[in-house]
């Protein structure tokens, strides 16, 4: 079979413009916000439950797109969503809605994987000309600081009440990776050096200190209130949508994204050799030699303990083990590049409608046919193609 070459700049401006174009103009609502439930064809199955993480998400998307195309309608879009997201997301005690149906607001809980993603869209906003974003910025980030942050630990905790007064017990490293990623944004977008400093240090405590906590010195999901490991968290539900027990292959390689993103920046000779480690472990145990693609997570002991394929799984690593052949011109990480794409392309992309498959079975089944609910915007794939693309137009 002959496939596209995936590592021009042609094919991924061709891929992404073919993905935005199975959600624009389609997820615009003109009454505010974005649509966030797809069938395969882009028709909208729920046109009235939002989550926060779709409508920033969106805002990334549509900011990335029109800085990458110049095209008008890309940013209207973008302070289209931005608008939505202060207007209707924002709570009356400082934080933002977590789940919203229509005008009634269904989860108000505060969650900092959440404000990660706002911080992500106000940087955005920034770069694409919103001046004002420079403050929306700082008021999230000090939000953070005055009820997240845990300066004993250094890691932001997970999730409080709407009220601030009831900090849930859980701590996660995936709200923790997604500030890494969003502080960064904010660096690039405001040149402040205390958001890169910070980003930097959640680098540091993740894939250093808590991942030594682990016999392979990867980094696990779940740990109690104190940083300690929960090896027991969600074991009975490896398939949980946003805390699934086990490794997560998928995690592990997009820390050696953020490592190799974070060296660009402000580089630490510690950086190259974690990435490498991380993908590495995640890649030799968790990518399936019968079928193709990565599996979603495997348990301690090494085993496979979910065996289905996701789709923001496979477009990290195709994202890392590019970036990991830039920075070290090793040919396996360029053909682990190339096989990461071709299964996508064989199984993950609809080459009917647009898009990404968001889950697929161990024998590379859909099970169903909603391709994009909420907080699925491909904005990995996208994300992953721009990360790509970057270091072939400088």
């Amino acid at each position: 079979m002959s496939y596209p070459a995936f590592d021009s700049k042609t094919f991924l401006e061709a891929h992404i413009e073919k993905t935005m174009a199975f959600y624009f103009p389609t997820c615009i609502d003109p009454e505010g916000g974005f649509f966030q439930f797809f069938k395969d064809d882009g028709s909208v199955y729920d046109p009235n439950t939002r989550h926060l993480v779709s409508s920033t998400r969106f805002i990334f998307n549509f900011a990335q797109a029109y800085l990458h195309t110049n095209i008008a309608e890309y940013k209207h879009a973008a302070v289209h969503g931005i608008q939505y997201l202060r207007q209707r997301h924002q709570s009356q005690s400082g934080g933002y809605v977590w789940l919203l149906d229509g005008g009634t607001n269904l989860d108000e809980t505060n969650h900092c994987y959440g404000l990660a993603f706002v911080i992500l869209a106000y940087s955005n906003a920034l770069q694409i000309g919103l001046s004002e974003a420079e403050v929306w910025i700082e008021v999230t980030y000090d939000l953070l600081e005055t009820h997240f942050w845990e300066n004993k630990h250094g890691l932001y905790l997970d999730e409080i009440s709407s009220d601030w007064k009831t900090v849930s017990p859980y701590r996660g490293q995936n709200a923790n990776m997604h500030m890494c990623e969003a502080l960064m944004s904010a660096f690039d977008a405001t040149q402040n050096p205390k958001y890169l400093d910070r980003a930097k240090l959640l680098a540091k405590n993740i894939c250093q200190k808590q991942a030594s906590l682990s016999n392979s010195n990867e980094v696990w999901e779940h740990y109690t209130n104190d940083w300690q490991i929960d090896w027991d968290y969600n074991k009975n539900d490896p398939k949980h949508l946003f805390r699934p027990w086990g490794f997560q292959p998928g995690h592990q390689t997009e820390w050696a994204k953020l490592l190799l993103m974070l060296d660009k920046r402000s580089p630490e000779n510690w950086y190259l050799p974690k990435a490498k480690y991380l993908f590495d472990l995640a890649y030799k145990k968790a990518w399936d030699t019968k079928k193709g693609g990565l599996h979603y997570g495997y348990a301690p002991d090494g085993t496979v303990c979910d065996p289905d394929k996701y789709f923001w799984v496979q477009a990290e690593s195709f994202a890392a083990a590019w970036l990991l052949y830039k920075a070290t011109k090793d040919e396996t990480y360029y053909k682990q590049y190339l096989t990461l794409w071709e299964f996508s392309w064989n199984h993950m992309i609809d080459h009917t409608f647009g898009a990404w498959y968001r889950i697929l079975d161990e024998n590379n089944a859909q099970y169903d046919n909603n391709k994009s609910p909420a907080g699925k915007t491909d904005y990995h794939t996208m994300g992953a193609s721009y990360e790509v693309l970057k270091t072939l137009t400088l």
